[in-house]
This record gives structure tokens, sequence and C-alpha cells, in this order.
């Protein structure tokens, strides 16, 4: 894959520019309920696959957020995007921030949904021997989606999460980035930064809601806003796609 851009494709023709990073369980096609919903007279949306993933399924490397980020950068310059807002869901808040570190003349704002910070995600030994064990077994995958929403969803539901997840990706990128988006603390690069930064999550998030916002994302970036979804857990692009467009289109065109 050494000097291929990432498969990508763009959504919209307007003016605010947008790359978008999915979560650990999703390929770019996550965000299809998004899609939907967004105004492409008002901003041009990139979505792309992480290695490992979707169409980047054949893809290898190391599997890391670094990677992702200069990844996502390479597709900017691939579109000509010399300035471009960055949205992270999950995983992909982390590797965000790493791009606003690698290009912070280049990245104009982020959008956090339901996003790891930069101090990573802790695991204690019992979740860890969970979300290590959902490697290997759907069904563990099935638990964490299931606790992260708020055990709200019908078992179809869960099975399109599931099914995507194993289908879509490969066990060698999963577990990689696992230990990249759990791992590696940088917060104290970020503190203090000034890029305008929308953070959405769900209120039935027990793991990246608001109080863990505030935690962390709104400690450090004097210029965050926290907006909570009522209808949500973990999944916002899926769970509440309309009111999820509506917010990020006005953060970006605002």
């Amino acid at each position: 894959m050494s000097g291929r851009v990432l498969p990508y494709d763009v959504h919209g023709d307007g003016p605010a520019r947008a790359l978008v990073l999915h979560n650990w369980f999703g390929d770019r096609e996550s965000f299809a309920p998004l899609r939907a919903h967004l105004d492409g007279a008002a901003a041009r949306y990139a979505f792309l696959d992480c290695r490992g993933y979707g169409e980047a399924l054949d893809a290898d490397g190391d599997y890391t957020m670094e990677e992702v980020a200069a990844d996502a950068l390479a597709v900017a310059d691939d579109l000509g995007w010399d300035s471009f807002s960055v949205v992270g869901h999950s995983m992909g808040g982390k590797a965000a921030q790493l791009m606003l570190l690698a290009a912070p003349e280049r990245v104009r704002s982020l959008v956090g949904v339901s996003p790891v910070s930069a101090a990573g995600f802790p695991l204690d030994e019992g979740n860890r021997a969970l979300f290590t064990g959902a490697v290997e077994e759907p069904a563990l995958r099935r638990a964490i989606i299931d606790h992260t929403t708020g055990g709200r969803h019908d078992e179809a539901w869960l099975d399109v999460l599931v099914d995507r997840s194993v289908k879509r990706s490969t066990t060698a990128a999963f577990r990689s980035y696992l230990a990249s988006w759990s791992g590696p603390d940088f917060h104290e690069r970020v503190r203090g930064n000034p890029t305008p930064v929308l953070l959405v999550v769900g209120a039935h998030d027990p793991a990246l809601g608001a109080a863990a916002m505030e935690a962390t994302w709104l400690r450090w970036y004097p210029n965050a806003r926290l907006e909570v979804l009522a209808d949500a857990g973990h999944y916002p692009p899926e769970e509440a796609p309309a009111e999820l467009a509506r917010l990020v289109g006005d953060f970006l065109t605002g």
C-alpha cells in the first residue's frame, strides 16, 4: 500500500471541507445514515477507510493512530485541500488530534463524535480482557456495542454492527488499533490548543459521554463546546444521524 492514497469518496460540493474518520467497529460505510442528512451544498465531506478496513481491507501497515493521521493528510493532499476540518468518531477522534498536531496550519477545527481523548482510554483488567477478547470473539464485540449504547437496541440492530465489524475489518488491524487508541497519552501536547472543537456525545454512552468529555477534552481545549444527543449512545452517526448532521453542518459553516 506504500505510496498509494487510501480509498475515499466525497459527499457534497460546498465551500466548507471536512475529512471524516470512522470508529473501531466500522469502516466508512458506518456513516451512511449520517450522509443522508448532510447538506452537500454547504460542505464537502471526504470519507476514508483506515488501513485494514472497508475498501482498504488489504492495506497493510502498522495500524496506529499516527498512521491514520498521516493517511488522512495524504487524502487531503490528493484532494488539493490546503485547509479543512476533521470529524472523528470514537477512535477517529484521537487520530484527528494527531492530524492537528502534525498540520496545525491546515486543520481549521475538530468535530469529535463520542471521541477518544488525547489521553487514550485506559482499560482496567476486566475491560482489557473484554476488549482484547473482542478481537477474536464476535459475541464480545456485541457485548461492547450493546453496553455502550445503553442496552437500548434490538437484536437486529446489533447484528448489523457486529456483522459489519467482522466482515469489514481484519483481525490484525482491529487488534493493533485497539492498542493505539486506548494506550498512548499525548494530552500535554494539546493542552491549551485554541482550535475550535465541537464535541457530540450520546446521553446513553457510559464510556465516552458528557462526564468523560468534561474530564478531558473540555479541560484541554479552551474553545471546545459540548452537545449531548438525548436519543443516542456511542454511535450517533447511526442512532441520531439527522441531529448529528445538523450540529456538524452548523459548526462547519458557522
